[in-house]
């Protein structure tokens, strides 16, 4: 029995350790979770160079064959790239109402904002119906490449 006490308390600075060691690492790894969020929200990622004036390739004349559109991304903003009568065209794709994501009716030939049925027209940005209270704002755009066949998007300007 003696002996039995004598090996607990041999083992005793061993098990102390092991249990510092667990507290510390517990605690660096909580300030650490908590930290981190913290880091994330005061230093914001890069974006790329768009919102700088950059131009922003948006596709080519195949990939938005007319009669349609797409929504690109442009720098932390959606554009809408529409291939209308009145040539290729880009506008804000956030809805001035309430700043939903705008999309392409193919059936009515429209703009609509899904969130409260505002629709604008594709060749200047206008509104026709709903509750939006202004046009939407439209973004440069230029034909590049050998062919005239890349779209490019000048944002600012």
């Amino acid at each position: 029995m003696a002996s039995q006490v004598a090996e607990g308390r041999a083992d005793s600075p061993a098990r102390r350790r092991f249990l510092r060691f667990l507290l510390g690492f517990s605690v660096i790894s909580t300030i650490g979770m908590i930290a981190a969020p913290i880091v994330g929200f005061l230093i914001p990622p890069k974006t790329n160079g768009a919102g700088a004036g950059g131009k922003v390739l948006a596709g080519t004349t195949a990939d938005i064959p007319a009669g349609t559109a797409k929504v690109v991304p442009v720098g932390s903003k959606p554009v809408i790239v529409t291939n209308t009568e009145a040539g290729i065209l880009a506008y804000s794709a956030v809805c001035t109402h309430l700043g939903c994501i705008v999309g392409f009716d193919t059936t009515v030939k429209h703009i609509v904002c899904p969130c409260h049925d505002g629709h604008f027209n594709p060749a200047n940005g206008a509104v026709i119906s709903g509750p939006p209270p202004r046009p939407l704002a439209s973004v440069a755009v230029s034909l590049e490449g050998a062919l005239k066949d890349q779209i490019f998007l000048v944002p600012g300007a």
